[in-house]
């Protein structure tokens, strides 16, 4: 074979060892980002699957603490029926307006302004400190760890002369005063809300003085679920 040939053939070779050597990096990058966005995909499966998991297990406490406060409440109706009791009476919250809404696994005792506040004031009056001491004790001793909700609420006449922009602020300044106030007798700051519904929520009307009264209250929203 001439000098030319043996040039030839060394040069063909040398470039199908190229093309090979380009060929199997060019897989080798392809193989590796294949298996980085399969390992990612795998990743985003497995929390997805977690995600779920643990979504159907609260779903299914959820479900569990319903029904109990569900059953609780119905319980509670029972003993009212059996023993001629009173909704306070077989809540424990003797003396207040109590109502017992199976459905939404609620107790909600209503608190009167007049017991609570002095006209415009949130300030609470030295007797209403007696009050909800009362009240803590039974919530301890009945509803232990349960969520509570303090609901603020006035009537519609409009705020004169006093600090409060509106009856939206009254409302959440009495709520907050009455957390406050069951907080320092022992109810644990994560376990209770407050809340100011100002005149939207009356439960009477308010064209006369005894339904503005009745609108004027403080509710304790205990939740069974």
């Amino acid at each position: 074979m001439s000098a030319l040939g043996r040039k030839i053939m060394l040069v063909t070779f040398f470039m199908v060892s190229c093309g090979l050597m380009s060929g199997c990096t060019s897989l080798k990058k392809k193989y590796n980002a294949l298996n980085v966005e399969h390992q990612n995909l795998k990743g985003l499966y497995d929390n997805c699957k977690s995600t779920l998991d643990s979504s159907a297990s609260e779903k299914e406490n959820l479900a569990a603490k319903l029904a109990e406060g569900e059953q609780t409440i119905e319980e509670l109706r029972k003993q009212m029926e059996a023993n001629g009791q009173t909704s306070g009476q077989a809540t424990g919250f003797d003396g207040y307006q109590v109502d017992m809404d199976a459905a939404a696994g609620t107790i909600t005792v209503t608190l009167p302004n007049a017991i609570l506040f002095d006209s415009g004031k949130d300030s609470l009056k030295s007797s209403a400190k007696k009050n909800l001491g009362d009240i803590v004790s039974v919530l301890n001793e009945k509803y232990n760890g349960r969520l509570l909700d303090v609901v603020g609420h006035t009537d519609t006449d409009p705020i004169k002369k006093s600090n409060w922009k509106d009856n939206w602020q009254l409302s959440t300044e009495r709520a907050l005063t009455v957390l406050r106030q069951l907080i320092s007798n022992g109810i644990p700051e994560n376990q209770i809300r407050a809340v100011g519904c100002g005149s939207s929520l009356p439960v009477a009307d308010n064209s006369s003085a005894s339904g503005k009264a009745k609108n004027r209250r403080v509710e304790l929203v205990v939740h069974m679920k």
